[in-house]
């Protein structure tokens, strides 16, 4: 574990900021507050070309790549799509980086029967623009879009299926990757929920394979998202990808960055505040200034514009399993900080950004999604919140949606919440009719929609938040959509100290998580 820093709040310790959105929030805490920041990047490769070559050359359990590759084979190549990571990478991304190498090593054997897939699974396809800003002009302009594309988990026998787990969980996988002779799968591991089996059978499978481990009752027993020997989801995903080994032959090149998140003009994010100098508060101000007054549409535009200066860590490749061992390795030495005891009240600020708004918008589910599936998921053991605990975010939640992006999100929102926030009900009465409805699909196929189950899995994330927690605030939240989202809201962090009391009891011991940039929290 790294040190991080970790701070208790004095009487005149200056007021803190959160993410509420595509605004910031800026208020006093009180005296005794813990709060815990990240830890700084970790040191990048120094050369990472050279680090992706020697993976490639001395793969972990399995021959290096060139001896995997024969001239008349079928080759798909298959990557992680635009949730990942968070903002986007700077040029080059590290998936340019690597894939170039393995077409390079394909190209020196003779392959030729090559196809590239960006793996989906429900989640919206990706614009050319976006491939090309992830795969770089030489890649885009030898293979898309013929031989580059989204994958498809409705495509008309496109999708075959593989087997079935001892549990009876389908196991479906892309007609293309189930008939290749290799797939060389190629990973960035943000965040240890990715990776492993999980890019194959989240990434490159239906939905008849995806409802099995997406459940509320898979997602309650998921004790921490980030913790996948605790997490039934992962349980599921790894049964699944042990009959599937059995069938395709995977070659796994997984990825870390550091949590080089902003750029300098943005650094107060990652430091604390009472170590920012002059620069660093006229940083802040003059952000924060911008953001309060100028129209939300524009704020939202300068956030999505900011890419991220990530740089690589570490690199492995080889089988699925071993592979994945150590890239869990990684990412918990560069995120994992100790915390002494769980606290009564949790704080914290809900950012711009999630996995399934880029170059969109975060709507109400999302946003509930955020704060209760990944941000309260930001620990290893046990949560930092105890058990009948409360949660407190900031966030405005208006009810804006992106009518291309997100259509079912619309419905879900407009005729269901009225009725039912309860995520247990609305699985058993409406997900099925969602999944399978023909405008969702072909919004999916054809447009940039994510597909008509999406909304429920991410509804779904938060079941284990909202069995563990005694109460969930939200601090500027509209009146009217928290209350549909079965949400408690307060005006200010105070309102929302004073309300917890009622939960918690009085004089509650309360930690602010100060993110991003993104960290996992060890309790002790």
């Amino acid at each position: 574990m790294r040190p991080g820093i970790t701070t208790i709040l004095e009487k005149n310790s200056p007021p803190m900021w959160f993410y509420a959105g595509d605004r910031f929030h800026y208020e006093k805490l009180p005296e005794g507050t813990r709060v815990i920041y990240p830890p700084g990047p970790s040191e990048p490769l120094a050369e990472p070309g050279v680090a992706i070559e020697r993976a490639l050359l001395e793969p972990i359990e399995m021959e290096p790549l060139h001896e995997l590759l024969t001239p008349g084979m079928k080759l798909t190549i298959a990557f992680d799509d635009l949730s990942i990571p968070l903002p986007p990478m700077q040029k080059p991304d590290v998936r340019q980086l690597v894939i170039e190498k393995v077409l390079e090593k394909a190209a020196a054997r003779g392959v030729e029967d090559i196809h590239l897939i960006a793996a989906l699974g429900l989640h919206r396809r990706m614009t050319e623009a976006e491939l090309r800003h992830c795969l770089g002009n030489r890649i885009m302009s030898r293979y898309y879009p013929d031989r580059l594309y989204n994958y498809d988990a409705e495509e008309p026998d496109g999708n075959v299926i593989i087997g079935e787990t001892d549990l009876g969980e389908e196991v479906s996988v892309s007609r293309r990757v189930a008939e290749s002779d290799l797939l060389v799968y190629v990973n960035v591991n943000f965040i240890p929920m990715d990776g492993g089996h999980k890019s194959v059978h989240t990434g490159l499978a239906p939905y008849s394979s995806i409802r099995h481990h997406h459940t509320p009752k898979m997602l309650a027993n998921t004790r921490s998202l980030m913790d996948p020997p605790n997490s039934a989801m992962h349980a599921s995903i790894n049964r699944m990808g042990r009959i599937f080994d059995e069938h395709v032959k995977v070659f796994h090149i997984e990825s870390t960055l550091n949590n080089q998140t902003y750029p300098s003009v943005f650094d107060f994010m990652a430091k604390p505040e009472y170590q920012w100098n002059m620069v660093t508060r006229a940083n802040f101000l003059a952000t924060h200034r911008a953001t309060q007054t100028m129209p939300l549409e524009a704020a939202r535009r300068i956030s999505h514009s900011i890419n991220a200066p990530h740089r690589m860590t570490s690199v492995h490749a080889g089988a699925t399993e071993p592979v994945h061992a150590e890239t869990l390795a990684d990412n918990y030495r560069q995120m994992v900080i100790p915390a002494e005891g769980q606290s009564d009240v949790l704080l914290l600020g809900i950012p711009y950004l999630g996995p399934y708004n880029v170059n969109s918008i975060m709507n109400p589910i999302l946003v509930f999604n955020m704060l209760l599936g990944y941000l309260f998921n930001l620990y290893k053991g046990k949560p930092l919140v105890r058990e009948g605990g409360v949660l407190i975010g900031t966030h405005p939640m208006p009810a804006n949606f992106n009518k291309v992006h997100h259509p079912s999100y619309i419905d879900l929102w407009n005729e269901v919440f009225p009725e039912t926030n309860d995520v247990h009900e609305i699985h058993r009465r409406y997900e099925e009719k969602y999944a399978n409805d023909p405008w969702y699909r072909t919004l999916y196929r054809n447009s940039y929609a994510y597909h008509g189950a999406h909304p429920f899995t991410v509804l779904y994330w938060a079941a284990h938040a909202l069995d563990h927690l005694g109460g969930v605030i939200l601090v500027g939240g509209d009146p009217e959509n928290t209350k549909r989202m079965g949400l408690g809201r307060a005006d200010t962090v105070a309102d929302a100290l004073q309300m917890a009391q009622d939960t918690v009891g009085p004089n509650p011991s309360t930690t602010y998580m100060h993110i991003p940039p993104l960290f996992l929290c060890e309790v002790t």
